[in-house]
């Protein structure tokens, strides 16, 4: 039936970075945009529900999966230049990480703030995934998507791409019958660093470049995230709270929490200091707990279930709403037997 590589009914473990031990009834590995189309082909022919993954940064398994799990690995990287533009086209398997390096290397800057974050390139897009003051969001020129139902690829510009924090309109509008295949991104010739927060203790403006920027980024994210190969997670499990400056005002001079403007007035505080002021005692449910230094971060030690890291998540969300007033939402996105689940659904069914 199929002329890729597959498993049947194999373990999820190492394919989610969260190392949450479910199953596939099948897995795939998708190399080409011809093989997506007729695995999806089948798919629908015989209504068995599918999910397609990248690296599996961003998800929590609830349960076994009861459809085929395809995990994107088409991969390209295009280069075209203009008079002051470079325009990348890379193909949505490729590793983020990688290309980071890989236009370094060519001495194409403007990346480099984003070193280090996990994850493909299609989810760069779907999560407008940011760090140190940049976001995917201001890098992109286009999304190439493939429609699942015509197969037909349309692009779309990134004035439609509907941007915002740790979302797009890849999250809602076009989830489940599209599948990102590309993305557009344009790189200036002439480099600006960007120089954010705590780059600045690090960062001498009058020598900097693109390469000092990637590699002190390398050393802060290995020092203080969780590398998933080690210890299971998903990065953030919360965004941090974006509230009306009359709440962050109280909040900061009470508690000295980290916070953000934002264009619109409103203002973005750190939701691992919320966490931390908290102070929970070592709370650990099974194998699921906190970050030592990374509030905003589950961890799995070891062989936590999705039930424990949940209900982990829902006692922190209970205690900030109480405390704060402010409500934690989930960033990453909850898997249940046949596909993604709001995951506000799922934590409001737990009792603490």
């Amino acid at each position: 039936m199929y002329n890729k590589k597959y498993l049947f009914n194999s373990s999820l473990k190492d394919l989610n970075t969260f190392a949450i031990d479910v199953t596939a009834k099948k897995i795939i590995f998708i190399k080409t945009i011809h093989a997506l189309i007729k695995t999806v082909k089948n798919c629908k022919l015989f209504q068995i529900p599918y999910l397609i993954l990248g690296e599996g940064s961003n998800v929590l398994f609830l349960e076994n999966y009861k459809g085929v799990v395809l995990i994107n690995r088409i991969k390209g990287i295009k280069i075209t230049e203009k008079n002051k533009f470079w325009i990348l086209h890379v193909f949505s398997g490729e590793k983020w990480h990688n290309l980071v390096k890989y236009t370094l290397n060519l001495n194409i800057f403007g990346l480099e703030n984003l070193a280090l974050i996990p994850g493909r390139i299609g989810s760069a897009a779907i999560q407008n995934i940011g760090a140190y003051g940049l976001e995917f969001k201001d890098v992109c020129s286009y999304v190439d998507v493939l429609s699942l139902k015509d197969h037909k690829i349309q692009r779309i510009n990134k004035n439609s791409c509907k941007f915002s924090y740790r979302s797009s309109i890849f999250k809602n509008r076009y989830n489940y019958d599209y599948a990102i295949i590309a993305v557009g991104i344009k790189l200036s010739k002439i480099w600006n660093p960007t120089i954010f927060s705590v780059l600045k203790n690090y960062i001498n403006l009058k020598d900097t470049t693109a390469h000092k920027i990637f590699n002190i980024i390398c050393k802060i994210r290995i020092k203080k995230l969780p590398n998933p190969k080690k210890i299971g997670n998903a990065g953030s499990f919360f965004k941090n709270p974006i509230i009306i400056k009359k709440q962050a005002d109280k909040l900061i001079s009470l508690y000295n929490i980290p916070y953000y403007p934002q264009k619109n007035g409103l203002i973005k505080i750190s939701g691992g200091a919320l966490i931390q002021n908290c102070k929970f005692k070592n709370i650990q449910i099974g194998d699921a707990a906190i970050h030592k230094t990374q509030k905003l971060i589950l961890i799995n030690k070891k062989n936590a279930t999705s039930k424990e890291v949940i209900k982990l998540a829902k006692i922190i969300q209970t205690c900030i709403l109480k405390k704060f007033n402010v409500f934690l939402e989930p960033e990453i996105d909850f898997i249940g037997p046949i596909g993604k689940i709001n995951p506000l659904n799922v934590l409001n069914k737990i009792e603490t």
